[in-house]
């Protein structure tokens, strides 16, 4: 068996030249890459719908006031409040901007931007 091992070993027939061997490992990392890139670029996307939904909720609040009166003595009082929900700016972003930041720069004039 150990004589059949050190043949085996010492066989040179069939070995991968360098070259070849620098194609078969590059082609299926480069296809990994490709492949993490779109993986990150669905999430991306799906993060996105995710703040979408989130900026979409409406968080306004009211409730109502109370009192407590025992004979003509209050015994406790409330009042009521209310809180309304505004757009904010970035609620209304859409389509690809809104993948990155809804911020855009201010233009100036005399930086060669059109107005």
């Amino acid at each position: 068996m150990l004589h059949f091992a050190k043949k085996l070993w010492l066989d040179e027939a069939g070995v991968i030249i360098s070259a070849e061997l620098v194609l078969v490992l590059t082609i299926p990392v480069l296809g990994c890459l490709v492949g993490l890139r779109e993986v990150s670029i669905g999430v991306i996307h799906e993060l996105a719908d995710i703040s979408n939904a989130w900026g979409a909720l409406d968080q306004s609040y009211q409730y109502v006031g109370f009192q407590s009166i025992d004979g003509t003595k209050v015994k406790s009082k409330t009042s009521g409040g209310i809180w309304t929900d505004e757009v904010d700016s970035c609620d209304s972003c859409s389509g690809a901007a809104n993948l990155l930041a809804c911020d855009v720069p201010a233009l100036t004039e005399g930086k060669g931007a059109t107005p």
